[in-house]
């Protein structure tokens, strides 16, 4: 493995927890992000020219379509925009998963996907994502937040499908927000900003504070090797950092932290810009990892529903991790 920072090669780190599963890295002859609205079949013959719709339906059933990691066969499987559309090379098989069935996810803990939804109604599903867990399926990680969201919700209706409005890292835990009806989606994807009032996450971080509260204002960007990094030169997207100390043990904090608008990497990168880089963070981070996993853990959204105008709020109980750390301070 080549470290991001100095291009030198290193070890990958032995944390003693079970790798998610892999499949071999597969070859594409497409690969198409969405736009808009559209159905599957429709929107591969728009993309593809020259195909007969015939040929392309022969690609759906030969298992060769994947959208957003995941093989589909459904010829009017509703597409959403930034939907990630993908043909590969060889047939892509997938053994159906029992909703039923226990699942390891990538800390080798066993959970059922039931017990992780936080909560659903006819337009939401939301669950509590477990550290370790892709919200999309990579290249080579089956397992994801989506992949498992699509096989719940099919097994109660083969036509139904989760919308993407949102993404957490794969190491961090916590609320994650699938919209269940195509509309929604499209009007929050619009002014998901503005509809979201609250993003709270908790965070574990190195060292104790000075200053027990306060706002930070940071520019970042995003270097060629996609390292996100604080902007002197104020060139770089706006990011708003809110925290408070809720807890301290000497040599580490626990932090309420509330973010304006979710940039990528955002907690992170500002946390070790100020001297209190997240713990188990091995891209920002200064090699502390005391809990065995990235300290990161999204705890509250609240947001608007746009057809209704109701407030939904979310929230994701603190890891026990978390607690187990703090426990005689919290």
């Amino acid at each position: 493995m080549r470290n991001e920072r100095t291009g030198k090669s290193r070890k990958p780190k032995d944390t003693g927890r079970a790798r998610p599963q892999r499949r071999p890295r597969m070859e594409y002859t497409y690969t198409f992000v969405v736009p808009r609205s559209d159905t599957l079949l429709e929107f591969l013959l728009n993309k593809i020219h020259g195909m007969s719709r015939n040929s392309v339906k022969s690609l759906l059933s030969s298992h060769k379509v994947l959208v957003n990691g995941h093989s589909v066969t459904q010829f009017d499987f509703p597409l959403a925009k930034d939907d990630e559309v993908k043909i590969a090379r060889n047939p892509v098989h997938e053994e159906p998963h029992k909703i039923g069935a226990e699942i390891t996810h990538g800390s080798g803990e066993t959970i059922r996907f039931k017990s992780l939804i936080l909560y659903e109604d006819d337009a939401f599903l939301v669950i509590n994502k477990p550290a370790g867990m892709l919200a999309v399926e990579s290249d080579t990680v089956r397992y994801s937040a989506f992949y498992r969201a699509l096989e719940y919700l099919k097994s109660k209706d083969p036509k139904s499908r989760p919308y993407i409005l949102h993404r957490i890292d794969k190491e961090t835990s916590g609320v994650l927000v699938f919209a269940k009806d195509i509309q929604i989606h499209s009007m929050l994807r619009m002014h998901w900003n503005e509809d979201v009032s609250l993003r709270e996450y908790y965070a574990i971080v190195k060292g104790c504070f000075e200053e027990k509260e306060g706002t930070w204002v940071a520019y970042l960007r995003e270097n060629e090797n996609h390292l996100v990094y604080v902007s002197h030169d104020r060139n770089g997207k706006k990011s708003v950092t809110h925290y408070q100390v809720v807890a301290e043990n000497g040599e580490y904090s626990l932090v309420r932290v509330t973010i304006d608008s979710g940039r990528k990497n955002q907690i992170r990168v500002v946390m070790a810009f100020h001297g209190h880089p997240v713990v188990g963070d091995d891209k920002y981070g200064d090699g502390s990892d005391p809990i065995g996993r990235l300290g990161l853990h999204a705890s509250e959204l609240d947001f608007e529903n746009p057809k209704t105008r109701e407030i939904l709020k979310v929230k994701a109980p603190l890891p026990k991790e978390f607690q187990t750390m703090f426990q005689n301070v919290i």
